[in-house]
């Protein structure tokens, strides 16, 4: 399961560093990537509106899912579950990061994150927070 491709899964917690302009900012908007090779696996669309929706307001919500249907939108479906639960044993990880990093896996991305449960995992570009 190799990177191939130069797509990202850009995790809920880049997004949230992203948007928030924070010190980490400026560096992951170099490593963000462009529309066409973003892949947004839905349940990061999921955790992306619920945090949006109750810090920045429902109308910032809408403005960044609808940034996010411009990407490569990939649902959950059975291969990418069970490939999340044996990432959820193997590695410890919530359901949600399964999930993602399962997604990132099944479409040969690399996976961009912030956060820390992440770090040292094949594929995995990972930022802490500044």
């Amino acid at each position: 399961m190799a990177t191939t491709s130069s797509c990202v899964v850009a995790d809920t917690s880049v997004w949230v560093e992203w948007l928030l302009g924070g010190a980490s900012s400026k560096t992951l908007a170099k490593q963000f990537p462009e529309k066409s090779r973003c892949i947004v696996p839905t349940i990061v669309q999921l955790e992306l509106s619920k945090w949006l929706v109750r810090e920045l307001g429902e109308e910032r919500a809408d403005q960044v899912i609808a940034y996010t249907q411009k990407c490569v939108i990939v649902p959950l479906d059975t291969a990418i579950a069970l490939l999340a639960a044996d990432f959820h044993r193997k590695y410890k990880l919530a359901i949600a990061d399964a999930i993602v990093y399962a997604t990132a896996q099944r479409q040969n991305a690399s996976l961009l994150t912030c956060d820390a449960h992440f770090e040292g995992l094949p594929d995995v570009t990972f930022f802490a927070k500044a």
